[in-house]
This record gives C-alpha cells, structure tokens and sequence, in this order.
C-alpha cells in the first residue's frame, strides 16, 4: 500500500473525518467534476477562464479549489460568470 493509501486509510478510520469525507463526495465533488469538465471540454487554462471573466488565475484557482474545501460557496454570480467564460449558461436545480 503506499503512503498516500495509507494515510487516508487511517483518517478515513475516524468517524467524524469519514462521515465529512463522505459529505463532500456526496455533496460537493459533482459540481467540482462539472466544472472541471466543463472546462477541460472548453479547452480552456485557468488563466484563459479568468482572463475572460475578468480577475486572475489564482481567482480561478479558488474557486475550484474551494469546491473541494468546503470553506467558500461560491456566489451564483460568480458561477455564472465562470460558466460565461466557457461559453455556457449556469443551471441549478433541485433534485
């Protein structure tokens, strides 16, 4: 098993970090896949997106990043600029 294996094997021993990690692919990790699909289809960098939504790479960086964290929701203005900056149009439903 390697390290990385490892470590995340016993993390993922603790309840309360298994039971976040599990919200987090439940919850968060669609809409981050999304976004990243959408601008891998886009064939876009970082860079591109942020250069077309006006702010710098490291803004973009953020913003996926912090689907993964959980720390910051991004606004739905800021969605929808991204999915602008791709040539797309922002859609939330409820399921």
């Amino acid at each position: 098993m390697r390290t990385h294996e490892k470590l995340k094997a016993l993390a993922l021993s603790d309840p309360e970090v298994r039971a976040e990690y599990e919200r987090i692919e439940r919850e968060e990790m669609p809409m981050l896949d999304a976004i990243l699909k959408a601008r891998a289809e886009a064939g876009l960098t970082q860079a591109q997106v942020a250069e077309r939504m006006g702010t710098k790479a490291p803004a973009v960086a953020r913003l996926e990043n912090s689907l993964v964290t959980g720390k910051h929701s991004p606004s739905v203005a800021t969605l929808q600029k991204y999915a602008a900056a791709l040539g797309k149009k922002l859609e939330v439903r409820f399921v």
